[in-house]
């Protein structure tokens, strides 16, 4: 378990943080008459809750009927479009909607649902719309584009300091998740359940679970691999070598499912991230590996991100996840301090994995030697090998200033994008 920081934070959130349990536990909110049951599909993981949601309504007269009646028209932020897409597509089955505060309060405490089921961190919609009340309708619009439906069912007034301790591990302003939750998001969280009425428009698309599962070969193992930076040698090496490890069954094949929303402000921007994985599956032209994109927002909240990716790739298919170091993980924008221990998110995925079905599969530490290519480091050492490092910071200098890149570090259709676009 990662270590909480137990730190106020000054003149933003007044009083002590408030951990309150929550009094009941009714059943969470399962559209049976929108749900597609795949727990019985031979051959295939289970979804996450045991139905794989879908909230998409089918055609015109069923997007008219949803729309009627509405009272207010909502632009999405890029976070917001993130989540009501993957509520509606069932990436976050079983929830069929925004989350009340019942259900926010017992996801932030227990990490779980009121009615049991595992989930690691809050899907919550924001607001500072003072006249918004329950039993409203909400459209809520991409530019022009009807998205969804919601129907509020509750507003309330989150709790913050406990939000940002439970979930970050801290309530610092170094951390960029505490900036999103503290200064991004509005005053009030609001829950409700939602109609999908259109995907969003991307420079990619993103297939919904149903459709990656329809890829996915039956009866075998499938292991996701999350990033949200371009491909390199050493991440290639990682997820291939990964199908070998003593976890994971015979003629396993990966998923390679990059997130492509919003994720920390110095990152590469998803569309130029996208245009690297498209050039990188043309390239090596791997038949083991099968290659999709997530429209999710990280929040770099290290250990119980983890856990959420881990249920979100169930939802997709996948019966393991590959955990790397510091995964999700993030550092203190004031001292370079890392918020979580290399090893926390793999030792707390292998924890809570096997309660809800998912096997974690520790990444190797991979380093490149000039005598026998990629090899774990301690090989490495037992074997005196001459390593070859080459930094991210000095990457991207060689790339801005027109260097040839070791072709042991970066694929060159990899670079040859880079160079294109930045």
């Amino acid at each position: 378990m990662f270590v909480v920081r137990l730190v106020a934070l000054a003149g933003l959130f007044s009083g002590a943080a408030a951990f309150v349990a929550p009094a009941v536990r009714p059943q969470a909110r399962f559209s049976q008459r929108m749900a597609t049951s795949l727990g019985a599909t031979v051959g295939l993981q289970a979804p996450h809750g045991g139905t794989l949601v879908d909230l998409m309504a089918k055609d015109d007269a069923a997007k008219d009927a949803a729309m009627a009646g509405c009272d207010m028209e909502l632009q999405l932020t890029d976070r917001q479009l993130c989540d009501v897409e993957l509520i509606a597509n069932g990436g976050f089955s079983p929830l069929t909607g925004f989350m009340s505060e019942d259900e926010y309060t017992s996801v932030v405490n227990n990490m779980e649902l009121p009615n049991g089921v595992l989930f690691s961190l809050p899907v919550v919609f924001d607001t500072d719309d003072e006249t918004i009340q329950p039993g409203m309708k909400l459209l809520l619009k991409q530019d022009e584009l009807p998205i969804a439906v919601m129907t509020v069912k509750d507003k309330y007034l989150p709790d913050k300091p406990a939000e940002c301790l439970k979930c970050y591990g801290t309530s610092q302003l170094e951390h960029p998740g505490v900036v999103m939750v503290a200064q991004e998001r509005g005053k009030y969280y609001m829950g409700g359940d939602i109609v999908g009425l259109n995907r969003p428009v991307r420079d990619f698309d993103c297939k919904s679970p149903a459709e990656v599962r329809e890829t996915l070969p039956e009866g075998v193992d499938v292991v996701a691999f999350q990033c949200r930076n371009p491909i390199h040698r050493a991440h290639y090496e990682l997820f291939t070598r990964a199908l070998d490890a003593p976890e994971v069954g015979k003629d396993a094949v990966v998923l390679v499912h990059p997130t492509c929303g919003p994720t920390q402000a110095d990152d590469i921007p998803g569309a130029v991230r996208y245009k690297t994985y498209e050039v990188l599956k043309e390239e090596v032209q791997n038949p083991r590996i099968r290659w999709a994109y997530l429209p999710y927002s990280m929040h770099m909240a290290g250990p119980r991100e983890a856990i959420h990716h881990m249920m979100i790739r169930k939802n997709f298919g996948c019966t393991h996840f590959i955990i790397g170091r510091d995964m999700a993980g993030s550092k203190s924008s004031v001292t370079g301090d890392d918020f979580y221990g290399a090893y926390d998110a793999q030792d707390f995925a292998k924890e809570k994995g096997p309660t809800f079905g998912m096997t974690p599969v520790p990444s190797l530490n991979l380093v490149y030697t000039e005598e026998e290519d990629y090899v774990t480091a301690d090989y490495a050492k037992e074997k005196d090998l001459t390593t070859k490092k080459l930094s991210g910071t000095k990457f991207r200098q060689m790339l801005r200033g027109g260097e040839d890149i070791p072709e042991w570090f970066a694929f060159p259709s990899v670079v040859a994008v880079l160079r294109e676009n930045m």
